[in-house]
């Protein structure tokens, strides 16, 4: 299981991005909204603790 993102409330501000230690996630070009790569993710929670807009969770 890995992190997974709602789009809904993802505001696209990169929080996420910049906290993960493996890099698993992105900001999606289409859409400019967070996206997690879930063959890397780890499932530390550093990205749901950083998420201002509470739309990460595992």
């Amino acid at each position: 299981m890995s992190a997974v993102v709602d789009k809904e409330k993802c505001t696209g501000c990169g929080e996420c991005v910049l906290s993960c230690p493996l890099d698993s996630l992105t900001l999606d070009e289409e859409d400019g909204k967070a996206a997690v790569d879930s063959d890397i993710c780890g499932e530390c929670g550093a990205c749901i603790d950083v998420c201002p807009a509470g739309a990460i969770s595992l």
